[in-house]
């Protein structure tokens, strides 16, 4: 009695339901690690992008920051300038328009009169950026004068 073979096969012989081995196996694999390696290459490329992305927005946040620390320096260094003039002559109210400081300028417009004054002192940058501190101040008597600073604001209006 013949023992019949549990596989079904082909007009030429071979298994049709038999594992692959040989040349059409190791392409199978092969194809396999390629998809591996692509979606690996693919993740990499989607990280980098937002890591890149991230880099961007905040190198940009701290140019800003940068802008607006110097031309807040630019209007403080408006207060400093009218304070000096004021301490010359407590009378002074000519204020500065468009004053060079460097390569920015500074406005300066002084309100009220003597002994209670208001300087408004705007910082422009080169690049754009624009800062503004207003000063309440007392200026006292003798020469040269003394001042005194009741309130600063920064950035209001």
């Amino acid at each position: 009695m013949s023992r019949q073979s549990p596989y079904i096969y082909k007009a030429s012989g071979q298994p049709l339901n038999q594992r692959a081995s040989g040349w059409f196996a190791r392409q199978r694999r092969s194809g396999s690690v390629l998809l591996l390696v692509l979606f690996i290459l693919a993740l990499s490329a989607a990280l980098i992008t937002g890591m890149l992305q991230l880099t961007t927005e905040e190198i940009l946040q701290v140019r800003n920051q940068q802008g607006l620390a110097r031309a807040l320096a630019v209007a403080e260094a408006g207060l400093h300038d009218a304070i000096s003039e004021i301490r010359q002559d407590s009378a002074w109210n000519a204020g500065f328009n468009g004053k060079s400081f460097y390569e920015d300028t500074y406005t300066v417009t002084v309100e009220g009169s003597p002994p209670s004054l208001t300087l408004v002192s705007t910082g422009h940058t080169s690049d754009g950026y624009a800062a503004r501190m207003e000063a309440r101040i007392q200026a006292g008597g003798g020469e040269p004068h003394t001042i005194t600073i009741q309130s600063i604001r920064i950035n209001e209006s």
